[in-house]
């Protein structure tokens, strides 16, 4: 009897984690707008307070984004669902262009993304995190998460990452990847900005991680990329105004 329950069990633990080797992802992502003002030190502090006042103590605004995962890769993606300053204001327009996907197998990437008005296309092969793996764990949608560290030396950002070991997937969302498990949460610059998963469903992919058929913009690789983000924030921080109202954070 004992045999046949131990069967039953290794069974159970090995279709559960067979079922989390592809799925997608669904994520809040949250701007507290006035801790994102507070981390850039060329804003004036009249700046700081007019914004923070402008805003009245609601400053926060919220994204849903997907990602769809797979043992060989991944595509990161806004939701359908109207984010919160879109409900506010009724809006029905066009979402900016953006979408980012990872093929593990052929070690290559491609983002779309908006800029000031421009869409741009990048497309290079996989670059590794410099990542640090610390002790601390954390539940994170129903799974315990392990706890990493890297630093964004262009954005002048420490993230924070929780990381599910139960799926050994190298997928995060964002710009985010390469640690020995899903990355479930993101906290840039002590809450600046929090990527968090709220649930994970099993799903079959099939043309969900297939880029738009018809996609145009100038093509750039990884390192013409952020010396185009290394001389806007440089602008923007010579005439003393946050670049990331036309970046993303």
């Amino acid at each position: 009897m004992k045999n046949v329950i131990t069967l039953i069990s290794l069974f159970l633990i090995s279709f559960a984690t067979h079922a989390q080797q592809e799925g997608v992802v669904r994520y809040t992502r949250t701007t507290y707008w006035t801790k994102l003002n507070a981390t850039l030190s060329y804003l004036s502090k009249q700046q700081k307070e007019r914004q923070a006042y402008m805003f009245g103590g609601r400053d926060e605004s919220i994204e849903y984004t997907l990602l769809y995962f797979t043992e060989k890769g991944s595509y990161y993606k806004y939701s359908d669902q109207l984010n919160s300053w879109e409900e506010k204001y009724d809006y029905n327009g066009r979402k900016e262009a953006f979408g980012i996907k990872r093929d593990f197998e052929k070690n290559s990437m491609n983002e779309v993304f908006e800029m000031s008005g421009k869409t741009y296309i990048i497309e290079d092969s996989l670059k590794a995190f410099d990542w640090k793996i610390l002790n601390d764990i954390k539940d994170v949608a129903g799974h315990i998460c392990m706890k990493a560290m890297v630093q964004d030396t262009i954005k002048k950002q420490k993230i924070i990452a929780w990381f599910a070991q139960d799926i050994p997937i190298n997928a995060g969302p964002e710009r985010l990847y390469g640690l020995p498990g899903l990355i479930m949460e993101l906290d840039i610059n002590d809450g600046a900005v929090i990527v968090e998963a709220t649930k994970i469903e099993p799903l079959k992919i099939a043309s969900e991680m297939d880029l738009p058929k018809k996609l145009k913009g100038k093509k750039l690789n990884e390192l013409s990329y952020q010396d185009m983000l290394r001389k806007y924030i440089q602008e923007k921080i010579k005439e003393e105004q946050n670049p990331f109202w036309s970046i993303r954070y």
